[in-house]
Formats: C-alpha cells, structure tokens, sequence
C-alpha cells in the first residue's frame, strides 16, 4: 500500500511535470554529467574552446545512478524525474519497514504513508538534485542494517547490502560518511557488548569507504587530488566563511586563486584561505552558524525553489509561495508530533522531557523552528544510552541524521533544501510508540 500510492503521487508529479521543467540550477550540470557517463565519454567537462577535463566538483554518485538510464530511454529531464520517483518510492517503503519494528502496525502504515505524500518530498521528484536519491539512499541502507540486526536466513547479506547502499550514498553526498560508524555502532542485537558495537561501526565504515575507494583512487590519478568523491569542500568552506545570511553566495575569489585554474588545486586554494580567514576571526563565523542552521531547517522550500527556477511562468511565483506554505505547514506539524513521541516515551527523565517538549513544540510553531529540530536530538539523549541502544534503531539513526545535517551544515553553509535529508527521518519519529519500554520491539504485521 506504502509502495502504491507512493507510486501514484510522484507519478502524478512527473506527469505533470514532463517537458516543462528542463533542468536547473545544480540540477543543469547534473544532467549534463549523466549525459556524458552515458555516451561513455567519462566524468569529464567539455569547455567552449573544445578543451575535456576530468571532473570531480560534483560528486559522481547521482549521474552515475542517472547514466544506466539515459543509456536506455535517452538524456532527457523527465527519465531523470521517473528515477527520482523510483528512488520516492524505495524511501517510503524502507521508512515503513523501520517503523514496522519501532511501533504498532497501523502507525507503521500510518507513517509510510505520510513520507509517501509528504509535500516537500514528492514535487521534488522533478528537480535533478541529490536531496531526495541521498534521504532514499540513507533510509534503504538503515532498512537492511536494521534487518540485519535481528535473527534472518541472511544477516550478512543484508549487512553488507546496507554498507553497499551507504557507500553508494557518500558518493551522492560525501558528508554521508559520518552516519557509518553511528549506524554501526546501533545497528547490532540489543544484548550486543561495547566492544561489539565498536567492531560493528569499524568494519561498516570500512566497507562503506571499500565503496569509494575505486573514485578515491581515479581522483588521485586524474585530478592529482586524493578526494574520497569531490573537490569541492574548499569552495564550501570558503562560502560558509563569506556568507553573512548563512546562505550560498556567490564566491568572491581570494586575489591568490585568480590565477588557480586546476579544478583541484583550485579547491585547495580556496580552503587554505577560508582556514586563514576564520583562524583571524573565529567568533565571526561561529556567529553565522544560527542563521545557517535556520535557512536549513525553517523553511525546506526545494521544490517550490526549483520549480520556480525551471519554469517560472508555469510555475509563478505565487505557485511558489503556495506550495512552500503547504510544505511548511505540514513540516512543522510532523516536527511536532516527533517531540511528543520523544519526550512522552517511556524510560528515564521522562518529566524532564515532557517539560522541554512544551518548550519545543511552541518554537517548533514560531517563525524559527532549527533550535526544535536539535531539540530531538536532546530528547533522544536524555532517555539514556540503554534506550538508544537496545530500543528501535530507527531512532538513534533518526537523530544521526538531524544532528549530523545540523552539524554540517554549522560549519559550511546552509540551504532548505538540505534539510531536506532529514525530513523524512522527522516524519518517522512521529509516529514511534511512545508506549514502548526501552528495548522492546514493535510486532511486525
């Protein structure tokens, strides 16, 4: 049922959508990438004057999701819209299966049907970016670590089919890499040891890197640079330390990189100068870091952005407002019903939580909601290690994702549709039995 109407949703989008929204923004060279992979012409860049480079700014895990199949059915926007919903799909299925073992089975329904329909989720089936294929990535490899967690015909296949489709997440989106020793470490049997929980997230980190190593290698031959995926954390850096909305802008290029024309070395040289400008002035971009966090996490906005971007007279401006509002409004409520289902779930310092959880319901409802979203993070962390640990693994993984997003994002630069990763891991902890001792697990249907 999650899979059928997560099916009719997106469909509905792309049918809509199909040859009138060309791609955009980010989304442009994307495409472009995809296209060359698929003629077999490599990850490479043609520029005006005829001269081919080896690339690696963007990361190659999505054109390469996309290349397969603009090798069958051809380059075209609406067959990168059509694996977008197949990616939609897999998403709210893999959130079902966790919320299978974390609740009841009518609230495990009930939650794989929200991410099914979720409003910022579905519309952007239609933009060629990597939120949505990174949040399916993320969610299909918790499903299999958390399958392989529990007594199967075949754990280890499903572990290391988990590490696999992690691996392929990083090479989506890098930052990726950070959630492979926290879904290690809870990704085990509930009696499982400290030292056996350490074990797990050294061997799932190392495969996940195992996955990458083939890219890491290419780029220390082909770009001189040896980038687990792409070099671009330099620009990012740089970005993060110029902005003064805690949004992108557009680079002002240090006079020592003017003349820096190597994709890699100009990376570098633009991180050595972000180092060198927030070593000068540290409590400057420290406080940038709210407003990064709040133009991630406020207002998602993906879609509406993107679909404005492509089209705009299909897609006017107050189309915009109005489907942002729509997003927004159901975005903040499933922030909601997240606290409640944490701070009423049982286990230590529940009155504590309960507590804080007024407090964050009535800024999860203000104009700035970020400071909520962390606000899980601590809710978690107040019911106690062995509730984390031996509880649905849904929910330490849930808030690896917020509190990594958040932490990234921090230090670099934010942007709503960045959160959006995170979104659908919001959505599932709202729908958690908070009746649930610490340990216990949900009967699957």
């Amino acid at each position: 049922m999650v899979a059928a109407v997560a099916f009719v949703a997106r469909a509905i989008v792309v049918a809509f959508s199909v040859g009138r929204f060309p791609p955009s923004a980010d989304g442009f060279y994307y495409h472009t990438f995809a296209d060359r992979l698929a003629r077999g012409l490599g990850y490479t860049w043609a520029w005006p004057d005829g001269a081919v480079t080896p690339a690696a700014h963007y990361p190659v895990g999505y054109p390469a999701l996309l290349a397969p199949a603009y090798r069958l059915f051809g380059a075209h926007a609406s067959v990168a819209m059509g694996m977008n919903a197949l990616f939609g799909i897999a998403l709210a299925v893999a959130v079902h299966a966790l919320l299978v073992r974390a609740t009841t089975p009518r609230l495990a329904l009930a939650g794989g049907l929200v991410v099914a329909l979720h409003p910022a989720l579905v519309p952007y089936v239609t933009a060629l970016m990597t939120e949505g294929t990174t949040a399916a990535l993320v969610a299909v490899a918790c499903a299999l670590l958390a399958a392989s967690s529990r007594p199967t015909r075949a754990p280890r296949v499903a572990f290391f089919a988990g590490a696999a489709v992690l691996g392929v997440a990083v090479l989506v989106r890098p930052q990726c890499l950070v959630l492979a020793p926290v879904f290690g470490f809870f990704a085990v049997p509930a009696r499982t040891r400290l030292v056996g929980r350490i074990a797990r997230a050294s061997v799932l980190t190392a495969l996940v890197l195992g996955t990458c190593a083939p890219w890491t290698y290419r780029n220390c031959v082909r770009m001189k640079s040896c980038a687990l995926v792409s070099v671009n954390g330099g620009w990012n850096l740089l970005i993060g330390e110029q902005t003064r909305g805690g949004a992108w802008e557009e680079v002002k290029v240090p006079d020592e990189c003017k003349t820096v024309w190597d994709e890699a070395g100009k990376d570098a040289c633009f991180g050595a100068a972000a180092k060198r400008s927030i070593a000068a002035n540290p409590a400057s971009w420290l406080a940038r870091s709210p407003h990064k966090l709040a133009v991630t996490f406020d207002y998602f906005g993906g879609a509406p952005w993107y679909l404005h971007q492509a089209n705009p007279e299909v897609f006017p401006y107050e189309a915009k407002v109005a489907l942002g509002t729509v997003e927004t409004v159901v975005s903040r409520l499933l922030l909601v019903l997240a606290v409640v289902a944490l701070a009423r779930a049982r286990g230590p310092l529940r009155g504590a939580r309960l507590g804080l959880g007024v407090v964050l319901v009535a800024i999860a409802l203000s104009r700035h909601a970020w400071p909520a979203y962390l606000g899980l993070v601590i809710l978690g962390a107040m019911r106690g290690p062995r509730a984390l640990s031996r509880g649905p693994f849904l929910v330490p993984a849930s808030l690896a994702v917020i509190v990594s997003t958040a932490a990234l994002h921090a230090v670099f630069f934010g942007a709503g549709r960045y959160g959006l990763v995170a979104a659908p891991f919001v959505a599932a902890l709202g729908f958690v039995s908070s009746s649930r001792a610490p340990g216990s697990r949900a009967r699957s249907s």
